[in-house]
């Protein structure tokens, strides 16, 4: 009975210094709001340690990823977060911007026309979208794409415009 006692206190006291996903996760969102992305990516490493199906500690790693400039990373944590959830818009957009640094324009093109069946609002998608139209050499729907975009808000798809569109 004591060894029962011992043994079930020992389980308490672990449970209690245990860290859960949620709490490694919770500690990348400062890290990363901190400047600390390193500090973030290891702690989103635990948290999909602990979980592997954490959809936001994905897209968060991908995001901190592209920040470093790890576009293989940032890509594929991207791809996992669409493979658990088909719904994130911003996982595809996050996805678009990756394709269009690795200079990707049709993935590019095909991850925002995704983004923007989920969130039609999306104006950094339009404004990707018309970049990478401009890449393959469709001005249509570069010039479109950018007035979308100014429209819903965005300031740079101004400039892009009077770049792209004389």
């Amino acid at each position: 009975m004591k060894n029962l006692l011992l043994v079930s206190l020992l389980m308490m006291t672990c449970s209690i210094w245990a860290q859960s996903a949620t709490g490694y996760f919770d500690k990348a969102i400062k890290k990363a709001e901190a400047g600390n992305t390193k500090g973030a990516i290891a702690d989103y490493n635990k948290a999909i340690r602990m979980n592997s199906k954490f959809v936001e500690a994905y897209q968060n790693r991908g995001v901190a990823k592209l920040k470093l400039n790890d576009l293989k990373g940032a890509q594929a944590d991207f791809s996992k977060t669409i493979e658990l959830d088909s719904m994130n818009a911003d996982a595809f957009t996050g996805r678009a911007n990756v394709n269009y640094k690795l200079q990707n324009y049709q993935g590019t093109i095909d991850d925002c026309t995704a983004s923007l069946g989920l969130n039609p609002k999306d104006y950094i998608a339009y404004n990707l979208r018309g970049l990478a139209y401009n890449k393959i050499g469709d001005k249509k729907n570069c010039c479109k794409d950018f007035s979308k975009a100014i429209e819903l808000g965005s300031q740079s798809a101004i400039k892009n415009k009077a770049t792209f569109c004389k």
